[in-house]
């Protein structure tokens, strides 16, 4: 079942740069698509939903360049649904049917976000090796160290304001 998530999210990426793209529909059926797969509250959602297609002002358009800021908003749209198959290849599609589901779902969104696709990469070959836990957590802290300091900050600032977390931590 991940490959046909995988492929349908793919497809949506390949329908970005299509000659008669209307990035609309296109927003709409990848709304569904991600609402579908990951659930209502799932943060890739509301990226999605804040990418804007077209300036609001025609004189910043005739300023600025349609056409630059266009590309951007696809390859912003493109970079969430490739941060989705990335979640679904390394983790499987995600269960819906808890909220410690939820709470795993949005930890894996806010690190993997701040991966380079590489990165995502580099992160499963760790997991999948044959070495033994304290290797594995040495080639993590490595490759954390790499993302850098800043990077860190950013994860755990989203982590520890996630809806999701805000509520488990006050529940204690």
């Amino acid at each position: 079942m991940v490959k046909k998530e995988i492929k349908l999210l793919q497809q949506q990426i390949d329908k970005l740069f299509t000659k008669d793209f209307d990035f609309d529909a296109w927003k709409k059926y990848s709304l569904l698509q991600l609402t579908r797969i990951f659930g209502e509250n799932d943060p890739k959602i509301a990226q999605l939903q804040n990418i804007e297609f077209e300036f609001n002002s025609w004189s910043l358009r005739d300023a600025s360049g349609n056409e630059s800021y266009e590309e951007g908003s696809k390859m912003l749209a493109k970079e969430v649904l490739q941060a989705a198959i990335d979640e679904i290849d390394m983790y499987g599609v995600p269960k819906k049917d808890g909220k410690s589901d939820n709470i795993t779902t949005d930890l894996l969104t806010i690190i993997l976000d701040e991966f380079k696709g590489s990165q995502v990469k580099e992160l499963k070959d760790i997991l999948s090796s044959n070495d033994n836990h304290s290797e594995k957590q040495r080639r993590i802290k490595e490759l954390l160290e790499e993302l850098g300091e800043f990077v860190s900050i950013d994860i755990l600032t989203s982590i520890l304001s996630n809806a999701n977390i805000i509520g488990k931590l006050m529940s204690k």
